[in-house]
């Protein structure tokens, strides 16, 4: 049995808006701050590594969502950049497992930061009920972005 979209609680148009206005929100914040710029999947990849310690490229590609040859290429150019190494997984030394370097844990820290004044400053203009909504809205949207789920 089919449903109608004009049947669904939420249609195909109101998830568009949504993922447009996510994107806009993000891409606006971090146009706006003054730190260090990043790509989108580097920001990602070090975002991993801050929350889920040291891993393999090949989680790292599940976790970011790309290829396991693009996590390469990001893994290589953070790198470059200082922000994260290569080490010899002590569970399989043919493997090697990338972990963040203090430049890259002070990177993401401070991309994070940065943003988060940003937004802290954005919220400020909404009114208590707007805040409100805003608060019970972040649980559902950490939900969403979890791919498991």
């Amino acid at each position: 049995m089919t449903t109608s979209v004009t049947n669904q609680s939420v249609t195909n148009q109101d998830a568009l808006q949504l993922v447009v206005a996510v994107h806009r929100l993000i891409r606006s914040l971090r146009q706006s701050a003054s730190v260090r710029r990043l790509q989108p999947t580097q920001l990602l990849v070090l975002a991993e590594l801050a929350s889920q310690g040291p891993m393999r490229i090949g989680e790292i590609a599940v976790r970011a969502l790309c290829s396991q040859p693009t996590a390469t290429t990001v893994v290589t150019g953070l790198e470059s950049n200082g922000l994260v190494r290569r080490e010899a997984d002590p569970a399989d030394g043919r493997a090697t497992i990338v972990e963040l370097t203090v430049l890259g844990r002070d990177t993401i820290l401070s991309l994070a930061h940065g943003e988060a004044e940003l937004l802290s400053e954005r919220l400020s203009r909404l009114t208590t009920e707007e805040r409100e909504s805003l608060r019970s809205v972040t649980p559902l949207l950490r939900r969403l972005a979890d791919p498991a789920r």
